[in-house]
């Protein structure tokens, strides 16, 4: 399982760690990683070109201790000192003695220009808003040089505990991080501009906490979650899951629906909607009711909403039940809030970031560019499981419990009907006995498995990422 903790803790961890080394050890730890890291970028080290932007933290230490490792391989590095009378002065000592050069940042174009790499050590962990005016004119020059750009812990210009960027920051082709991974790196917006990331050990885990702030499931974690029938099961103890959604306008949205609750092992699926015929046509399996959810027969689970249209009768009907719910698109417009946080049984919703924005009264906007913040925010308001869709996708549950974050998915699930398939697909997971947060984490993880299998580089359709489900199902188990 991959894990990140909050800035606060890092630092608390640090400073304990600090206290049983020599002085210097921590960050000379660090700066060997970093160069590695460098080095194997570059392939090549003697007579490569290497810039730092250096800034006045620790961050510009790493990059100068690093630095002054590959200009003793034999690379030309020059350092941009960005406040030169607040440079780390053991680094830059380091950096003069292996042969480095500095320069001020209005003289940084030409070496940068001709840089085959450059190393972002402009701003740590703890930086708030976007790159200052000169940093941000550096940051343009980098990125129309194409030249390979490693961050140090963390793209400068980026929010280490919530993702979020507000102003101008640096694309990172790589990040080298610390001790653990910080929330930024796995949640976007922030984590489009650390490129592919490399952790460091330096000694942090035995003193971090062990509830992190955010994980991220592996193959093992979601292998070890997925529901596999016994030998004596049938299709009730394997689960069965109602499925109150589609309309006369809306009969796809069943069906996909549909798809993805048989493909994620229920034993058996009942519908209920006014999509009946459509239903059955495909999936002849499933169990069909004109009669609303309270007679539809016994489930485990319910998954109400897609392509419901405006008929609040089913949605409101199913919150009555005393089993988990997952309420998704129109569900989540006709659901009423204080009948979702007085149910005692468990309710999942799923939002993409246009519904979240409209259950939070606030803009698309402000939602994807603070997903942490709405994620949790929407857990608390609804005393619910929060599945927040995207490209990365948050799910927010009690508070204390970590976040979970998945990013398994690719640019083409952003498809009409794969969040149906999604709800399904989770829905069948709840009907399993999977608690709401374990459902909501190992759907996504499978779903966006899914999405790249089907896939493989080119458009796919939500019916081939439904049939794509038992590939990636058995992908994860093995």
């Amino acid at each position: 399982m991959r894990t990140a903790y909050s800035v606060e803790t890092v630092r608390t961890a640090e400073r304990a760690l600090m206290e049983r080394l020599p002085d210097g050890t921590l960050m000379q730890r660090a700066a060997a990683g970093l160069a590695t890291a460098c080095a194997q970028l570059l392939g090549r080290v003697y007579g490569a070109r290497v810039v730092l932007l250096v800034g006045s933290g620790d961050n510009g230490g790493d990059a100068l201790y690093a630095g002054a490792r590959l200009a003793a391989r034999g690379a030309g590095v020059t350092a941009v000192l960005l406040a030169p009378d607040r440079t780390h002065p053991g680094g830059l000592a380091a950096l003069r003695r292996a042969g480095g050069t500095t320069v001020r940042p209005e003289d940084a174009e030409p070496p940068l220009r001709r840089a085959g790499l450059v190393v972002d050590g402009v701003v740590g962990i703890g930086g708030r808003g976007g790159l200052r005016p000169e940093a941000a004119r550096l940051a343009g020059i980098v990125a129309e040089t194409g030249a390979a750009v490693v961050a140090v812990d963390l793209p400068s210009g980026v929010e280490a505990d919530t993702g979020e960027v507000r102003g101008p920051a640096l694309r990172a082709d790589l990040t080298v991080t610390f001790g653990t991974h910080k929330p930024g790196l796995l949640i976007d917006p922030a984590r489009e501009y650390a490129g592919s990331v490399r952790l460091v050990d330096i000694g942090l885990g035995p003193h971090l906490p062990d509830v992190p702030g955010l994980e991220a499931l592996q193959h093992a974690e979601v292998a070890a979650l997925l529901p596999e029938p016994a030998a004596e099961s049938d299709k009730y103890r394997r689960g069965v899951v109602g499925i109150a959604a589609g309309s006369a306008r809306y009969p796809g949205a069943a069906v996909l629906a549909v798809a993805g609750a048989l493909r994620g092992g229920a034993g058996a699926v009942r519908y209920v909607g006014a999509a009946g015929e459509a239903v059955l046509a495909r999936f002849p399996e499933t169990l069909i009711s004109d009669q609303g959810p309270a007679k539809a027969g016994r489930v485990q689970a319910w998954v109400v909403g897609p392509g419901a249209g405006d008929d609040a009768g089913p949605v409101a009907e199913v919150l009555t039940a005393d089993v988990p719910v997952l309420l998704d698109a129109d569900g989540l417009r006709l659901a009423d809030r204080d009948t979702v946080r007085a149910r005692s049984a468990p309710t999942l919703l799923t939002p993409h970031a246009g519904e979240a924005a409209a259950l939070l009264g606030a803009s698309r906007e402000e939602v994807e560019g603070a997903r942490l913040t709405a994620v949790r925010e929407l857990a608390a308001r609804y005393r619910a499981t929060v599945l927040l869709k995207g490209s990365t996708t948050l799910v927010a549950g009690e508070a204390g419990a970590p976040v979970r974050v998945n990013a398994t998915g690719t640019p083409w699930l952003a498809t009409a009907g794969s969040g149906d398939v999604l709800s399904g697909l989770a829905g069948s997971l709840l009907a399993a006995g999977l608690p709401p947060r374990d459902a909501g984490s190992v759907a996504a993880y499978v779903h966006g498995h899914a999405g790249r299998l089907a896939a493989e580089g080119a458009p796919v359709g939500a019916h081939d990422v439904a049939g794509a489900i038992p590939r990636a199902w058995r992908s994860v188990r093995g």
